[in-house]
């Protein structure tokens, strides 16, 4: 029985993984990397030298404010990363100094920008994810052709470096770049290292580059508004000043931008605050611009930012490649599609210079694009390729007069960078169909085995077994009729390779099978019970304004989904089930608003948001209320929990002692962590206890995981239910009562799932706690208004029977009760949703609340940093995924007739919840996947639509994951320990009893 059912599941999300598999191959492609070396033997591809030696200081999440009039440079470093320049080096001497904006293509992370600056290569979206697990940078790059020019390398800063170029430097200090609680020990090693090098007459580099990472932390960690962010500016701007004063007049200066960072200090979107990155390019020396007669005004790029009243002089991030590489006289890297910066190559009032590194710029990246179109990939350059070809041969007309050779040159450049930002953003939409149609059809497969597990009475484990070994067969030789159909058609099929095939054929195959063999029953009945919210919510994702705001939108449909219980709330057939069913619907309701009070603000909700999680949208700390209510609430949570345990009297067993001695010491832990976290950021005590603040949390933290994890999984592991039983002697008789028989199931259930609660509760921010506490609340008064219309439902059974007065009888009503319906289901997945956005996420990359991966350790830990990162961000999906068995075991008491098992209808049924939940996520999932690939060409496809896809994508792993945790694991645990207790001797001879044998016995027994 129970092998059946979890391979129900198992299959469920296998063929789960396999679709987005396939879906995802298609739609998040990754670039080819080109082993290919510039070589140069003559003057053809160089340009003279104008500088022996350079120096590229990354000052990460650099911009520069272009709102404010020109000269584009603030009065005081005040805001998002701002720097004030030097005023005499920017404005008296214009010659020397340039100043841009430079746009970082997304994913806006620290290793792609990197690669990009180096390489001048694009990113593809789905290289986000290497930012955590950086591999080395094999394809041609500035530092490769540095080395290969005999030149010294000097690093120092961000140990990302080191990651994607190891033993390539001749001097190297890196350090941690993850610990973004650590506002100044990468910067001061930076400086530290700096100076010296600056001061040594033997000018022991040729290059250097300084990596200072305190900007970018303070912005993560207290916000872009905060004073720490002011006094961080002023120590970048006092290091440059005295850059400029040690470096010599054959050194060239490059300070930029790795990225920007938007209103709340993060990044890693493509939003018009993370995407500009500011650039200032400095000679103590030599010219940049000998004569100062305009550039051609065709040749250069301006932009108007929001909120502006100027244009303002904009450049690609990737132009600063091609351009340093000319100056220090260096082939420009094979894989570079940047553009040289025109102005550093105007010399005596002429483009001669400029015409010279224009050619070789163009020649370089045609080269390159040959290349990659003789690649196997170069069929992703097909749609493009007529028109790079003409602009190509447009640059090599002789007649053309000096500017108009610019232009051309300039627009093949721009021409080939399009298409290559378009090639990146290429799908195979084979594989994509592929993906789409395995999710379609085993969402199908699975909603008919639904449909036909709940309308099959009694054991189903035999009607299971057939479907599942037909569907085994099915994928057998789907699998082989795959790998075949791709021998014969392979050539037909790019980008698809035969497992692709096989796993898509065994997969479709086993689905049709499941479908064909259980084909749901198309009545009025079952038309009416089509789950319309599942439906509506589904298809938003194909408008870009419906997927932004959907944070508003999934309260509105969870409190409709509960208005179904109010209503039969309004008819119950007596005054206590109505004042449950619409007292407990009141209650979650409130529940649900008060959690809609708590948002972040995606960029395109502006400014119709307002952040509440955070105390602003610039500074991610708690708001006062948070903080005051935070222990309170982690104190209180646990007595709320008992209270809800005490209605069914079901606050025994473990229950008396895990809530109040394991549970609230650990929720009160992480509530103390948060709040001494909030001390530390903002300095409350002084920085000398930053130290002793730092130390004394990562304490509490482990002490926290640990108890809940070893102390109460191993409580409740060998201890799980919540029964007692209580014999008394009343004078003659003997009086036998079992505490907590009508909540058996569910009350250990909910012991189980608060060890998860507190997991994510200790991962979570302060306002993110408190709306886990809500959310807990929300869950046990449904799970009460769900129990009271049943109570509705089994009476009104219990009357339109032959014997009415079995309503009273405890075995009858048990059996009279209704099974798990999936609108029973519905606000349990709503719910999830919900609290995952109200605990303070958004699905974009920059809602990824780094600070979780510093509750155990004090810098990036692997495996820690990752499991505390997952708990903060999808847990509140996990968590509630974990709790839909509740649906099914919540005041379900064990059957008590001699027949029955007392353990198979909640399996059944905790089996059917779980396979309700994956499919409202599989829905959820296919809606996204649907709107992505419809819309891969909007203008919001990576900004709206990929995000989402991604985000349901984790979304539904974790709900499957869950399912398979709760179902495998705590429904099974507990439905053994319930049926092995009631398998004793004692509790046999009392179900088998009639009433006459109880009086015999002078033997009464009450189940309570």
């Amino acid at each position: 029985m129970g092998s059946s059912r979890l391979s129900l599941l198992i299959w469920v999300f296998l063929v789960h993984l396999v679709g987005i598999y396939l879906f995802t191959r298609g739609f998040l492609l990754t670039r080819l990397s080109l082993p290919d070396s510039s070589t140069c033997s003559d003057a053809d591809c160089v340009v003279g030298a104008t500088h022996k030696r350079a120096i590229l200081l990354i000052i990460d999440s650099l911009r520069f404010d272009f709102i404010t009039p020109n000269p584009p440079i603030p009065a005081s470093p005040v805001h998002h990363g701002i720097l004030t320049l030097p005023r005499e080096l920017t404005e008296r001497h214009p010659r020397n100094s340039f100043i841009f904006n430079a746009y970082a293509d997304p994913p806006t992370t620290t290793l792609q920008r990197i690669k990009g600056i180096t390489t001048g290569s694009l990113p593809t979206f789905v290289d986000v994810g290497n930012n955590f697990g950086g591999s080395s940078i094999l394809e041609d790059s500035l530092i490769k052709q540095l080395k290969a020019a005999g030149k010294k390398v000097a690093f120092m800063g961000d140990d990302t470096w080191m990651s994607v170029f190891p033993d390539t430097f001749d001097i190297a200090f890196p350090y941690d770049s993850f610990n973004v609680e650590d506002l100044h020990t990468v910067d001061d090693g930076v400086i530290e290292h700096l100076f010296p090098l600056l001061e040594d007459d033997s000018k022991p580099f040729d290059f250097l580059i300084g990596h200072f990472l305190g900007v970018d932390h303070v912005g993560h960690r207290v916000g872009p508004d905060h004073p720490s962010m002011k006094a961080k500016l002023q120590q970048m701007d006092d290091v440059l000043r005295r850059v400029v004063d040690k470096m010599d007049e054959d050194t060239l200066l490059v300070v930029l931008g790795d990225h920007g960072m938007d209103r709340s200090g993060d990044h890693g979107g493509d939003g018009v605050l993370e995407t500009s990155s500011g650039m200032w390019i400095y000679s103590k020396g030599p010219y940049l611009m000998e004569t100062m007669p305009s550039v051609p005004a065709a040749v250069l790029q301006f932009k108007t930012f929001p909120g502006a009243e100027v244009r303002h002089r904009t450049i690609q991030q990737i132009d600063i490649l091609p351009t340093i590489s000319l100056i220090l006289g260096l082939p420009i890297p094979f894989n570079n599609l940047g553009t040289v910066i025109p102005e550093l190559f105007w010399r005596h009032g002429t483009g001669r210079l400029l015409e010279k590194a224009l050619s070789i710029n163009a020649a370089q990246i045609m080269a390159y694009l040959n290349r990659y179109r003789s690649s196997p990939s170069g069929g992703e350059l097909d749609e493009d390729w007529e028109a790079i070809q003409a602009a190509w041969a447009t640059t090599r007309r002789s007649e053309l007069i000096q500017d108009a050779e610019l232009v051309t040159l300039m627009n093949f450049n721009r021409v080939a960078l399009a298409a290559c930002r378009a090639m990146w953003a290429q799908f195979n939409p084979l594989l994509m169909s592929l993906g789409l149609s395995l999710l379609s059809m085993s969402l199908c497969a699975a909603w008919s085995v639904y449909s036909g597990l709940s309308a099959h009475d009694g054991d189903w484990n035999d009607w299971l077994v057939a479907r599942l070994s037909t569907a085994a067969k099915a994928a057998g030789g789907g699998s082989l009729v795959g790998a075949l159909i791709y021998t014969i058609i392979a050539s037909f099929i790019p980008g698809v390779s035969v497992v692709d095939c096989s796993l898509f054929g065994g997969f479709l195959a086993s689905s049709m099978a499941l479908i064909l063999s259980s084909p749901p029953n198309i009545t009025m009945a079952s038309l009416k019970s089509v789950p319309v919210i599942l439906i509506l919510h589904s298809i938003t994702f194909l408008s870009n304004s419906f997927t932004f705001w959907e944070d508003r939108i999934v309260p509105f449909l969870l409190i409709s989904s509960i208005v179904p219980y109010v209503l039969v709330g309004f008819t119950a057939p007596n005054k206590r089930l109505r004042h449950r069913i619409l007292g407990f619907s009141l209650v979650f309701a409130i529940c649900v608003r008060l959690i809609s009070i708590s948002t972040v603000c995606r960029e395109e909700q502006q400014p119709y948001c307002h952040v509440t999680f955070f105390a602003s949208s610039s500074l991610p700390s708690p708001p006062q209320a948070a903080l005051y209510l935070a222990l309170p609430v982690a104190a209180g949570l646990p007595f709320i929990i008992n209270r809800y345990l005490k209605i069914t009297r079901s606050d025994n067993g473990i229950a008396n002692y895990f809530l109040l001695l394991i549970l609230a010491p650990s929720l009160c832990a992480g509530s103390l962590y948060w709040i001494m976290e909030w001390a530390d950021s903002a300095s409350i005590l002084g920085a000398e206890w930053a130290g002793l603040l730092r130390l004394g949390r990562t304490v509490l933290a482990r002490i926290a995981f640990g108890s809940i994890i070893i102390g109460g999984g191993t409580l409740w592991w060998l201890v799980p239910l919540c029964l007692n039983v209580e014999v008394s002697q009343q004078g003659e008789k003997k009086q036998v009562q079992v505490l907590g028989f009508a909540n058996a199931f569910g009350a250990p259930y909910i012991i189980f799932w608060t060890i998860s609660l507190c997991l994510v509760y200790l991962s979570s921010q302060i306002t993110g706690q408190l709306i886990l506490a809500l959310a807990t609340v929300a869950l046990l008064s449904f799970l009460e208004v769900l129990d009271s219309v049943r109570d509705v439902k089994g009476i009104e059974a219990a009357f339109t029977s032959a014997s009415p007065s079995t309503v009273l009888d405890v075995s009858a009503s048990a059996a009279l009760s209704p099974p798990i319906r999936f609108v029973d289901i519905i606000p349990i997945a709503l719910l999830g949703l919900h609290v995952f956005y109200g605990t303070g996420h958004q699905s974009t990359i920059s809602s990824l609340q780094w600070k979780s991966a510093f509750v155990l350790t004090s810098t990036v830990s692997y495996p820690f940093s990752v499991v505390t990162i997952f708990l903060n961000s999808v847990g509140p999906i996990f968590l509630f995924a974990l709790a839909a068995p509740l649906a099914a075991l919540w005041n379900r008491a064990p059957l008590t007739n001699a027949e029955a098992k007392p353990d198979q209808q909640v399996k059944q049924e905790s089996t059917l919840a779980g396979l309700g939940l994956m499919i409202y996520y599989s829905a959820l999932l296919l809606g996204t996947s649907v709107s992505a690939a419809i819309l891969r060409r909007h203008l919001m496809v990576w900004k709206v639509f990929a995000p989402r896809f991604i985000a349901a994508v984790l979304e539904l792993l974790a709900v499957d994951v869950a399912i398979l945790i709760g179902v495998g694991v705590g429904v099974e645990r507990i439905a053994r320990r319930v049926s092995n207790m009631f398998k004793k001797k004692i509790f046999i001879s009392i179900l088998l009893m009639d009433k006459t044998q109880l009086r015999r016995q002078n033997l009464q027994v009450g189940w309570v």
